[in-house]
C-alpha cells in the first residue's frame, strides 16, 4: 500500500492509496500563482482607465501649458538676451568710432601745436642767430680796433726798441722815420 500526499491550501492530507484500485486521484493544485483572476482584471483595468483619463483631461493639458509658458519664457529671454547684446554691440562701436574721432582730432592738434612751436622756434633760432651775427660783426670790428690799436702801440715799442738797439750798436741815432717804415714792413708780413 502506497500513499501520496495532497496540498490543501496549505493542509497536508495523507491519502491512502491501494494497489488494486484503478482509479487515480488527481491532486488539486489550488489557483494559479501566475495567472490572474478576473476580478483583479478588472480593478486594474479600471485604475488604469480612471488614472488614463485624469491625465489626459486634467493633468497633460496642465503639464503642457506650464511647459509652453516655461519654453515662451525661455524663448523671449534668449531674444531678449539677443537685443541686449545687440545693443551693446552698436553701444561698442559707436564708442570706438567716438574714440577713433577724438584720437585724430588730438592727433591733428598735436600736429598744429608742432607746426606752430616749429615755427616760433625757427623764428626764434633765426633772431638769436640775427643777434649774434650782429655781436660777432660788433665783436669783431671790435677786435680789429683792439688789434689795429695795439698793433700801432706794438709797432712804435718795436720801433723805439730797435732805434735804441741801433743806437747802441752803432752809436749814433738812426732816423725814426726809416726805423718805423721797416718795422712796419716787417709786421705787416712784407719781409722776404
Amino acid at each position: 500500500m502506497s500513499r501520496f500526499i495532497l496540498h490543501i491550501d496549505g493542509a497536508v492530507v495523507l491519502v491512502p492509496q491501494t494497489s488494486g484500485d484503478a482509479e487515480t486521484v488527481v491532486e488539486d493544485k489550488g489557483p494559479s500563482p501566475i495567472a490572474p483572476e478576473i476580478k483583479e482584471l478588472a480593478w486594474g483595468a479600471g485604475a488604469f482607465i480612471v488614472l488614463f483619463a485624469l491625465m489626459r483631461i486634467w493633468l497633460f493639458p496642465r503639464l503642457k501649458k506650464g511647459m509652453d509658458a516655461r519654453y515662451g519664457k525661455i524663448r523671449g529671454d534668449h531674444e531678449s538676451a539677443d537685443a541686449t547684446r545687440a545693443a551693446a554691440n552698436a553701444e561698442v562701436a559707436e564708442y570706438e568710432a567716438e574714440i577713433a574721432t577724438v584720437k585724430a582730432q588730438a592727433a591733428a592738434r598735436i600736429e598744429a601745436a608742432r607746426g606752430v612751436l616749429e615755427a616760433e622756434r625757427t623764428a626764434a633760432l633765426a633772431e638769436v642767430n640775427g643777434r649774434i651775427a650782429i655781436r660777432r660783426t660788433e665783436s669783431n670790428a671790435a677786435s680789429e680796433a683792439a688789434r689795429a690799436a695795439a698793433a700801432e702801440h706794438v709797432q712804435a715799442a718795436v720801433a723805439d726798441v730797435s732805434s735804441r738797439a741801433a743806437e747802441l750798436a752803432t752809436g749814433h741815432k738812426p732816423q725814426a722815420a726809416a726805423v718805423s717804415g721797416i718795422v712796419a714792413s716787417l709786421m705787416a708780413g712784407g719781409h722776404k
